[in-house]
């Protein structure tokens, strides 16, 4: 375990934006992680942890406390019937896990094909996509509660999941530091084709009974046709993918927003089960202005999709968050719906 000063943050994620980690280091097992947020402690040091470098946008200062890039790796697995158990440990590549699932015949992640980051990073978010959530096969979460000092396991339930959204996310931000993840997963299960967009790519090829792999192909295509894989030939790949959450409203604020979207026609939304409705974020983002391809300076929004703020070329974290700003208030004053951005902030907020 080596600890290096002035580590440069931009090489380390896909938006390539941002300065240098005050204090780094890599660790490839719990009790190096232990012993170097023990020691960030001991000189009073704020901690974030670094996995795959998706889902932030680092302040052009830098971030001025240590930096814990989490690079333990494993898998194991535990038959029982048709189900398996399939336990990662958090710095596995989310991708390579999710192929090595889909060859393996176990259903339940194929439709997370092509999301970048690492394992670790997806119970914090209940990462989604395609009509796939991981809380729908997450059976526990191991963690390092940096309170205790104490390895805490979450079951399902404990994790508190919801729409983009878990008991490490909004409930204790921070707090515990996810180690491990474990899945249950079916063999010998036909994919989950349920996502409308899914269905249709499908009907127009003419397979009616796609395997695992057939779904992985389809989510990897269908991704990259919006830009949403990383792809250095890409001029659209440098982002967080999707920058805002879907909103979902309650019914005073949908019939609020029904008044103000009158003249737009076809709104795209989706009732919940609780009564809210879930409205489209690049929807929203287009009819309040902002067309896919528009730029500003060294930023700007994806040519294939208006979700992704891109960094083009000499662009800083404050181009990146100048523009998110002028996204949210041109939605706000539109629609009366306030955008929540989906990446996480280190060393300044959006509000900054």
């Amino acid at each position: 375990m080596k600890f290096e000063a002035q580590l440069e943050l931009a090489p380390r994620t896909t938006l390539g934006v941002g300065g240098p980690a005050a204090h780094y280091v890599r660790v490839e097992s719990e009790t190096e992680l232990h012993a170097a947020y023990d020691q960030a402690r001991a000189l009073g040091l704020d901690v974030r942890v670094l996995g795959g470098g998706s889902n932030i946008v680092v302040a052009d200062a830098g971030f001025p406390g240590l930096v814990i890039e989490l690079s333990l790796r494993g898998m194991r697995m535990t038959e029982s019937g048709n189900v398996t158990e399939v336990s990662a440990a958090a710095g596995e590549p989310w991708d390579d896990f999710v192929a090595a699932m889909v060859a393996e015949g176990l259903q339940g992640l194929e439709c997370l094909s092509g999301i970048p980051g690492r394992v670790g990073a997806t119970p914090i978010q209940n990462v989604g996509a395609y009509g796939q959530d991981v809380s729908e096969t997450i059976s526990r979460v191991v963690t390092f509660d940096t309170v205790t000092r104490r390895t805490v396991v979450f079951d399902n339930e404990a994790c508190h999941f919801a729409y983009r959204d878990s008991v490490f996310k909004s409930k204790s931000p921070g707090r515990f530091i996810v180690t491990e993840v474990s899945f249950r997963l079916a063999r010998n299960a036909p994919p989950a084709v349920r996502y409308a967009e899914l269905e249709r790519a499908f009907k127009s090829t003419r397979c009616t009974a796609p395997s695992l792999a057939d779904a992985r192909q389809m989510v990897l295509s269908l991704r990259r046709k919006k830009s949403m894989l990383l792809d250095p030939s890409d001029p659209n790949t440098r982002s967080c993918g999707s920058f805002f959450v879907n909103p979902v409203l309650t019914p005073a604020e949908h019939a609020d927003f029904a008044g103000r979207a009158q003249a737009e026609g076809n709104v795209p939304q989706f009732p919940q089960a609780d009564g809210r409705t879930k409205l489209s974020a690049g929807w929203l983002i287009e009819h309040a202005g902002f067309p896919r391809g528009t730029r500003l300076g060294n930023v700007g929004l994806s040519t294939e999709h208006a979700l992704a703020l891109v960094a083009h070329p000499g662009a800083r974290a404050m181009d990146i968050a100048d523009l998110a700003r002028r996204v949210q208030s041109a939605v706000h004053e539109r629609f009366g719906v306030r955008l929540q951005p989906e990446p996480v902030f280190w060393g300044f907020s959006l509000d900054d």
